[in-house]
């Protein structure tokens, strides 16, 4: 490309957090407990016994967070309810303090000029409704629908955008198969119907979208981008049991009606066997969405590997004959992940061809890059990696300080102290996760809230709900970098920054390129 594309009329940039990473008040105005409340304060689930107990205290200073994002210019801001604050059991009595407050921080961000998007499930059920089985069983599927109408009937004159769940993978997955989420369960069956009922739940809250009359209503995924090791035959076999596993067991149901058809071939007995299937769920949970959000990080190598368990009765889910192995020859984040931008187009254009006009308009959800940066006392950042590499991250371009020091810098810096939930590629732990957001680094030393709480390190990431809007597609890109506390990994303070001109370095141009790419793919 000869110049930097700009982007289409009507980019929108936002930012977007969780609410059990940054709430904090878990005892507080009648909140009950969540799995992750439960998951945090088992010894030995996270690092260093860290909690969302306080976490950034948005709960009491939403209105200085929303300044913040006022300050920025942010046009979008996406946060999740707590369900357990909205109802303390999980259903039944409704708790008008809970309430109370997302009412007035969907007000506060109105007043500001800041659109509101809402996501109903971030990972944190209610300690009450796992009790009774969790996501294993229909009945929560059931509650959620009926969650997802009380929140509609009193946000959704305000509130325009809803996203019902956030990463199911992450729920289903993590949480009841490797474990390394809450509520911690290592399982096979289980885990598989905790994905069903995950979508059947999806399923009820659009049915109570609709009813309530919200403009906008769809599913989060966090879909990956699986590249064979090899060209082995073998390899290539893994990657579809591997595809099957992370993205076709929501995209098929979801976009198409329809189970996997390499559904047999990746979980066996599992799948043949289940019984949490029932007429008229395909139905249900193939609804039209009005968007389809997609958050990427990286790609992952798949290679073909024998079961770790052998007794079938003892296999998890997430056991289906492959390993993840190391993409070479490319920069690495802090978190280990390998940065290849063109993956990012790569992912895109595949859900193009694979559903066609089936595929709503994509929001690009979160999309980011962990950086090892040195916090110096005026809350400069001095970068350790080389900024010129090509690899860059994907479609966030990490910019020089220097850069952000100027005066026709368009950056954005964020600083704050908060509870993260774990990664996928490490052991039980907990990060700090919201973007507390200043319009300049001279401004944000006066922002920088790392002693809040047990800061011992800070991660740098991206999770925006940032569209572009298009008749043909809607695609977005995540824009805000966020720090965090406690991880399992080393010290990591950083800083987080936001692109609002073309970058300044063809290294920078490139990764930009690389998704611009796929957006020009899709029809933009």
């Amino acid at each position: 490309m000869s110049e930097f594309p700009v982007f289409p009329s009507g980019f929108v940039f936002g930012a977007a957090t969780a609410s059990y990473q940054i709430e904090g008040a878990a005892r507080e105005d009648g909140r009950g407990p969540s799995i992750w409340d439960t998951y945090s304060h088992t010894p030995g689930r996270t690092d260093g016994g860290d909690t969302g107990d306080v976490a950034c205290d948005h709960y009491h200073r939403y209105p200085e967070d929303v300044a913040l994002l006022r300050d920025l210019g942010v046009d979008s801001y996406r946060f999740s309810v707590s369900w357990s604050r909205v109802q303390a059991e999980g259903s039944g009595a409704v708790n008008p303090k809970g309430l109370d407050f997302y009412s007035r921080l969907v007000d506060s961000l109105l007043e500001a000029g800041i659109e509101p998007a809402a996501t109903l499930y971030h990972w944190d059920l209610p300690q009450a409704l796992e009790d009774k089985g969790g996501w294993r069983i229909r009945e929560t599927a059931e509650r959620f629908g009926e969650y997802s109408a009380l929140m509609a009937e009193h946000l959704g004159d305000r509130v325009p955008r809803w996203i019902t769940l956030n990463e199911p993978w992450c729920s289903a997955f993590l949480g009841y198969s490797v474990g390394r989420h809450a509520p911690g369960a290592q399982e096979g069956r289980g885990a598989l119907a905790a994905a069903h009922h995950l979508l059947v739940g999806h399923g009820h809250a659009m049915t109570a979208l609709r009813a309530a009359g919200v403009r906008e209503a769809g599913i989060t995924l966090n879909l990956d981008r699986n590249v064979p090791a090899t060209e082995s035959d073998a390899d290539l076999a893994a990657v579809v049991r591997a595809d099957t596993q992370h993205n076709l067991v929501w995209t098929e149901p979801l976009l198409a009606g329809r189970y996997p058809a390499t559904e047999e071939e990746t979980w066996g007995e599992l799948i043949t066997g289940q019984v949490f299937r029932r007429e008229g769920d395909l139905e249900l949970i193939s609804q039209p969405l009005d968007f389809l959000g997609v958050n990427y990080y990286r790609p992952i190598v798949i290679a073909a590997a024998p079961h770790r368990e052998a007794d079938p009765a003892l296999r998890v889910a997430t056991d289906n004959r492959y390993a993840e192995g190391s993409y070479p020859d490319v920069r690495r984040t802090a978190m280990g992940w390998p940065v290849v931008p063109h993956t990012f187009t790569d992912l895109l254009t595949a859900l193009k061809q694979t559903y066609g006009e089936a595929l709503p308009p994509v929001h690009i959800t979160e999309n980011g890059s962990a950086e090892y940066d040195t916090v110096e006392a005026d809350a400069a950042v001095e970068p350790e990696e080389d900024e010129d590499e090509p690899e860059g991250a994907l479609s966030v371009v990490r910019v020089a300080v220097r850069e952000a020091r100027s005066a026709a810098s368009a950056l954005a810096l964020a600083s704050a102290s908060a509870f993260f939930f774990a990664s996928a590629l490490r052991t039980a732990s907990a990060l700090a996760f919201l973007a507390f957001l200043a319009a300049s680094v001279a401004a944000a030393s006066s922002f920088a809230r790392v002693s809040r709480s047990r800061a011992t390190c800070c991660v740098a990431w991206a999770d925006a709900a940032t569209v572009v809007e298009s008749p043909a597609v809607m695609v977005g890109i995540s824009m805000v970098w966020v720090t965090g506390s406690a991880w399992a990994g080393p010290a990591a303070p950083a800083t987080a920054m936001v692109l609002r001109t073309p970058p300044a370095t063809p290294a920078r141009r490139a990764v930009f390129e690389a998704l611009w790419r796929g957006f020009r793919w899709l029809g933009m």
